[in-house]
């Protein structure tokens, strides 16, 4: 019987069935609120490791689609102006667009999902992502073309939002590492194949079926979604105190969950999410990270102009062809994957021998990706310039470029929420709202830019400004505790090695680390 009811419970891949549950003596915290027990099936993190890697991967699935779909317009560029009869920069719009909407995620859906739950945010919200693509797949017109990729950016940012959210419900802050290695990877790995695919999609058929891939892709991902159920803890406590209240065992009829006890609203949830962020960017540490990281992420999208500009414009390929080089930005992210992979099993194995660094220790990672940043692209510039050398040179520096960005981005990212713990949240969202404006303005500007000034002149720009920027993670990992120290955001021991904080550890701060983009990837071991 319990196999048939684990079977029955798969449309919501949970070890039990919810109504199959009887509590005979519930746990209580040292409050008397409901609480899970040591053992508890239903806390999350107490699920099948099975379980909880298909949660993972499906998950993960959710911003794939997100990421293939911010840049695979790229790849039908010329062919969609052709259609519509604009310019070229003008179709860059496609992308500017959807990026746009990114910025709505840390500020709409994380603190809806931080009140709800995540389970029916990802139904409303990727439904609507799925819904708003036939409208840019039969767009009559450009205007609505536009319009569709602003709404269909906008939707996706939900899942770039609460999917970092679920994999922090489900795995402890030490075997998190991996499920989120994997997940760092992923969000590189999708901008990287949209443009391949759209452009071998433009040599057979026209543009529209790139938009018919995102949806085939979309539509298999809808099913897969509704097989996820709730993560989030606060909610999973509620739900079990309403049914406990619902049994009416003697002594708990009146027994309560945590959340409810609280004055928490949901406007109070953004007011911290609309306003907080804004403060912390000008924070030392948080303002400089945004900058670099921004150009960083400027760079990823620019990417998407500039390997057409060298491969099909200068030495003629065609549009599939032209994009194929990118799969070595796509290998690169794999190598800088493998490299995070090695490097949170050696700090796991340091936490583990009851070793606690200081925030400073995540940056190690940015000093060799900063450095790498510049090498590499003045390395794929100046043998971009030249048809006369070989596609494999400046392919091989898109590997190795690739590697230099997801270094940073991990490497910044996770000091970010070292350094402000209970506010990276806010500090995450900050960073991934600037870094999502600076990229949408990417597709604008690249183009006339390495028109005016050539692959090698366009490139040396950008390296120059790479140059500027790589001394950061030198200064912090230098002075970045005297800092933190001067900082009203960030906690810092006195020296009495008494821990110094600014506010109350609060669970929309503690969960909503998790809940910004690619600043998932910061939770993969704790140095404190």
């Amino acid at each position: 019987m319990d196999k048939l009811e684990r079977f029955l419970s798969g449309p919501t891949a949970k070890p039990y069935r919810s109504k199959s549950l009887s509590t005979t003596t519930p746990y209580l915290n040292a409050q008397g609120q409901v609480d899970f027990s040591p053992d508890d099936i239903e806390n999350p993190r107490n699920w099948s490791a099975r379980r909880r890697w298909y949660i993972t991967v499906i998950s993960i699935l959710l911003v794939m689609n997100a990421t293939f779909a911010s840049s695979s317009p790229s790849g039908a560029i010329d062919s969609i102006a052709t259609h519509f009869s604009v310019s070229v920069e003008a179709t860059g719009l496609l992308v500017t667009l959807f990026l746009l909407g990114y910025c709505f995620g840390p500020f709409f859906w994380a603190p809806l999902s931080e009140f709800y739950g995540r389970r029916w945010v990802f139904y409303i919200s990727f439904t609507l992502y799925l819904a708003f693509n036939f409208l840019c797949a039969f767009a009559p017109n450009f205007a609505s073309l536009l319009i569709g990729r602003f709404l269909t950016g906008t939707f996706a940012s939900s899942p770039m939002s609460n999917s970092p959210g679920v994999l922090a419900d489900i795995w402890g802050p030490i075997e998190r590492g991996n499920a989120l290695a994997l997940f760092s990877v992923m969000t590189f790995v999708g901008p990287s194949l949209g443009p391949v695919v759209a452009g071998f999609l433009e040599l057979k058929e026209d543009w529209r079926w790139n938009f018919y891939v995102l949806l085939w892709l979309a539509g298999i991902t809808e099913l897969l979604m509704f097989t996820i159920p709730e993560t989030l803890p606060s909610v999973i406590l509620l739900n079990k105190a309403r049914r406990i209240r619902g049994e009416k065992l003697e002594g708990f009829e009146h027994v309560k969950a945590p959340v409810e006890e609280t004055d928490r609203t949901l406007a109070g949830l953004y007011k911290v999410a609309l306003t907080r962020p804004w403060k912390i960017l000008v924070d030392p540490i948080s303002l400089a990270t945004a900058v670099y990281l921004s150009v960083v992420y400027m760079l990823l999208y620019m990417l998407f102009t500039i390997y057409p500009i060298v491969f099909q414009q200068k030495r003629g390929w065609n549009s599939g062809v032209g994009q194929l080089p990118l799969v070595g930005a796509v290998i690169g992210a794999v190598l800088g994957g493998a490299l995070i992979f090695w490097n949170s099993l050696r700090d796991r194995k340091s936490f583990e021998a009851g070793y606690r660094g200081r925030a400073e220790d995540r940056l190690p990672a940015a000093m060799i990706g900063g450095v790498l940043f510049p090498v590499t692209i003045f390395w794929f510039a100046w043998t971009g310039q030249y048809n006369s050398i070989h596609w494999i040179v400046p392919t091989l520096a898109g590997v190795f470029l690739s590697t230099s960005i997801l270094l940073v981005f991990v490497a910044f990212l996770n000091y970010l929420t070292d350094t402000y713990l209970m506010y990276a949240a806010s500090a995450l969202a900050a960073n991934t709202v600037c870094r999502s404006a600076c990229a949408a303005a990417a597709p604008l500007f690249t183009q006339d830019m390495f028109d005016a000034l050539g692959v090698g002149g366009g490139g040396s720009l950008i390296a120059g400004v790479a140059c500027l920027l790589a001394p950061i993670p030198f200064v912090f990992y230098r002075y970045g505790e005297p800092i933190r120290r001067r900082s009203k955001f960030a906690p810092t021991e006195d020296k009495g090695g008494k821990q110094r904080e600014h506010g109350n550890r609060g669970r929309d701060d503690e969960e909503g680390v998790a809940a910004v983009g690619m600043g998932s990837t910061v939770l993969a071991t704790p140095v404190r």
